[in-house]
């Protein structure tokens, strides 16, 4: 064989070996912040469970003492159905939001029967959930956080290239749904100015 056709399988060689190289290190990278992406919303996951788990305490709580709320423990019952039943991240962030304003709606319904709210039991569940709502707050905005990366990769040239060829797509955003954005009304009315 010539010098030059050595020369020429070698230099081959090295860019097939470079190129395969560069293909792997960039699914690696893919396939590491997916995996990220995924863990995140695993977390996200648990504590909707944990929350979930919590309300279906709450309702039977507050069902002895607001009867006439069924609607309200329908919607909540609806929401916890729908969670359990999510295949999907998206089904998932819907099942939690409708869990978010059935819970408001609990909240509304707690405030219109004050003797609950002196209930040591009943206490406790809501000292429980306002933690369980602080720990999911935490997991959402680790979640994004970790879904922005992992877009951000998706999109940056040259692992782009590589995203397209191996079927790797943006991931979902856990948004906060647009009734929750509304500023909450507080009535001071009922409170007295220091003289």
């Amino acid at each position: 064989m010539k010098r030059g056709g050595l020369i020429a399988i070698v230099v081959l060689a090295i860019a097939l070996i470079g190129i395969g190289g560069c293909v792997v290190g960039n699914y690696n990278n893919l396939v590491g912040a997916d995996q990220a992406v995924k863990g995140k919303f695993a977390e996200v996951e648990n504590q909707l469970q944990r929350r979930n788990d919590l309300i279906g305490n709450l309702v039977e709580s507050v069902k002895g003492v607001a009867t006439q709320e069924q609607e309200v423990f329908g919607a909540i019952a609806d929401a916890r159905a729908r969670l359990g039943g999510a295949q999907s991240p998206q089904q998932t962030i819907e099942a939690g939001r409708a869990m978010d304003t059935a819970l408001s709606r609990l909240l509304v319904v707690v405030e219109n029967y004050p003797q609950l709210r002196s209930n040591e039991q009943f206490a406790q569940l809501m000292d429980e959930l306002a933690g369980t709502e602080n720990r999911l707050a935490t997991s959402r905005m680790r979640y994004n956080e970790e879904v922005q990366k992992f877009n951000v990769l998706v999109k940056r040239f040259p692992t782009n290239l590589f995203a397209g060829m191996f079927n790797f797509k943006d991931a979902t955003y856990y948004e906060v749904p647009e009734e929750a954005k509304a500023l909450p009304k507080v009535d001071f009315g009922g409170l007295r100015q220091p003289k």
